[in-house]
């Protein structure tokens, strides 16, 4: 069997920046992506260095797909059903087929979790209008002075309310289920910050004259933006099949140089602990790569 250098999981901004450092290694990769990206969910991202005007996340991921091939990464629309540890190698599995690498990179990102009541469509719609925002720290700037709601409550809700309490006074934190349920502390902080508190349950979910509107225990209320703070699944469960350590909250644990528990095995990302952002991902990428290239330099030094 084929023994790749390098097998990346995921093809976010962090496994594709991956795949084109690697490539530009004249290294053997393969690049697995089963089209679930968190980045092909931005209508336009304004944050992200060299886009004045923005970037659609499909137009960035395009592009980055168009670099890697360029220099020939393998990039396959394949699920990773598994991954193991056989002895100084790793065996991929998709499904009943099976793949073998020198080294994997782990960029499998997370999952948001959306309010429970709003099918795909109205969701996908409301997002590309900006009427869903999962990440302030993206585009809080957009929602400056506007009316906004965060669907949370508890320390998560507090916290994701009091940033956005940054940009815009008109601000209202919504229990995604009955009564808020905050402590003594935050239910300070919040009075303090002047943001409004209303009960669940929060649904109904409907684009109504341009704003997203929910029914919530105080009646039908309608926002510019609306972000859920309810938390995220961090999709670390092939790292932790193989053995590597991960934090409390399931993100995968790595070294300074993006390297797991599991000598050989890296991740990079949404996946490892730290700001979920396009460029800190894409830095981590960088590292990771690098590691990688010179790790297995070490065992085959020379171009043949």
């Amino acid at each position: 069997m084929e023994i790749d250098d390098c097998i990346i999981v995921g093809a976010g901004p962090a496994g594709l920046t991956a795949a084109i450092y690697l490539a530009r290694y004249h290294l053997d990769i393969r690049l697995f992506d089963c089209g679930t990206s968190r980045a092909s969910w931005i209508p336009t991202s304004h944050n992200h260095a060299g886009f004045p005007d923005g970037i659609n996340g499909n137009e960035l991921l395009e592009r980055m797909r168009e670099q890697a091939a360029k220099y020939g990464a393998l990039r396959e629309p394949r699920r990773v059903s598994d991954l193991e540890r056989d002895g100084e190698y790793f065996t991929v599995h998709c499904d009943e087929e099976e793949y073998r690498a020198r080294t994997v990179l782990l960029a499998t990102g997370v999952v948001n979790n959306r309010p429970e009541g709003i099918d795909e469509q109205l969701h996908d719609e409301a997002m590309a209008r900006g009427l869903i925002r999962y990440c302030p720290v993206c585009d809080g700037y957009e929602v400056t002075d506007r009316r906004v709601a965060v669907i949370g409550t508890g320390d998560h809700g507090t916290a994701e309310a009091q940033f956005l309490r940054t940009y815009t006074k008109d601000l209202t934190l919504i229990s995604p289920g009955g009564d808020h349920d905050v402590s003594e502390r935050c239910s300070a902080m919040l009075d303090a910050a002047g943001i409004a508190r209303v009960a669940g349950p929060c649904g109904g979910f409907a684009i109504e004259n341009g704003r997203l509107a929910c029914d919530t225990a105080d009646g039908r209320m309608a926002f510019d933006s609306i972000y859920p703070a309810l938390g995220s699944v961090v999709r670390s469960g092939l790292a932790m099949k193989c053995g590597a350590k991960v934090s409390d909250g399931d993100c995968i644990l790595v070294d300074d140089h993006l390297e797991t528990s599991v000598p050989g095995l890296f991740a990079a990302g949404d996946v490892v602990l730290g700001l979920d952002q396009i460029s800190h991902a894409m830095g981590q990428a960088g590292v990771a790569a690098t590691t990688i290239r010179n790790h297995l330099s070490e065992k085959a030094p020379l171009r043949r």
